[in-house]
């Protein structure tokens, strides 16, 4: 069976040499392996995500010579299988609702940390203090029939239970060398957020349930979400869902050596483009031949 290579960017600002280097990087496996490469658009946040960002995906990913089977998944059509997997979740008793605003949040973080450092996760936040666990069912649907805001979490003690250890093939190489066959890690990240109120998913839950039914096979993406793939793969086991093959891969980084981001104008693909570059000079760029 052919392996399966995606590039799922998502549609709130244009593209840059970053993505220019994943994409090319996942579509240059696909051609020497005669694998399958999609394009997938991770719009589920209607808040930032715009139609003429998207349209610009398209058009920077042909200029490059990128080709990519159809049709493109676009996340926002499929809210309802992100639904059906916090119910199962849900039912499994592995998922609550938490009811407190972010400045809550950050005020119940500062008591704690008057007994000693709170913990962070992986990318550097505070944990969630777990306050809405002591809610009882009543009081949490009086303050969902009252229409209160809220977020639905995934129980990290319960659910790491119930799966044990986890493990994942890395082809690439982690923040600190790690490669191989790699321990995940999902406690690390405490009660992480699967899904809103006024969103039925996250990306941590909507990536794991879109590669599972895109066949995705190979995982290949930026090395910033290394340790993500420990909640990856504790999702994977809770709902029945095959692993792919990961490989992390390194960022392209400005002068300055910060992780590039959409506001970067001097790496983004339209300022180049417009500048005279070529797609060849956007592979030696990245280092790509």
């Amino acid at each position: 069976m052919p392996p399966v290579f995606r590039f799922a960017p998502s549609p709130n600002g244009y593209l840059h040499l970053g993505h220019a280097y994943s994409a090319l990087l996942n579509h240059d496996l696909a051609k020497r392996s005669g694998g399958h490469f999609l394009l997938r658009i991770e719009d589920i946040d209607a808040t930032r995500c715009r139609v003429e960002f998207e349209q610009a995906i398209y058009e920077d990913l042909a200029w490059l010579g990128i080709a990519w089977e159809t049709p493109v998944r676009r996340q926002s059509e499929h809210f309802a299988a992100y639904r059906a997997a916090i119910d199962r979740l849900s039912a499994e008793r592995l998922v609550y609702p938490s009811f407190e605003s972010r400045a809550d949040i950050a005020r119940l973080v500062a008591e704690s940390q008057a007994a000693g450092a709170w913990p962070r996760d992986p990318d550097g936040a505070q944990l969630y203090p777990g306050a809405a666990k002591s809610l009882s069912a009543e009081q949490r649907d009086r303050l969902i029939g009252q229409g209160a805001p809220f977020a639905l979490r995934l129980d990290m003690a319960a659910a790491c239970a119930r799966s044990g250890s986890l493990r994942w093939q890395e082809a690439g190489e982690g923040p600190a060398g790690e490669t191989g066959d790699v321990a995940a890690r999902p406690e690390a990240w405490g009660d992480v957020i699967l899904a809103r109120k006024e969103t039925p998913t996250s990306y941590h839950l909507s990536v794991v349930i879109d590669d599972a039914l895109q066949g995705v096979t190979d995982v290949v993406r930026g090395v910033d979400l290394f340790w993500s793939t420990s909640v990856h793969r504790l999702l994977q086991e809770l709902l029945g869902l095959p692993v792919p093959a990961y490989r992390h891969h390194a960022l392209i980084r400005d002068a300055a050596g910060q992780k590039l981001s959409k506001s970067t104008q001097a790496t983004g693909l339209r300022e180049l483009r417009a500048e005279g570059a070529s797609p060849a000079d956007i592979r030696r760029l990245v280092g790509l031949p």
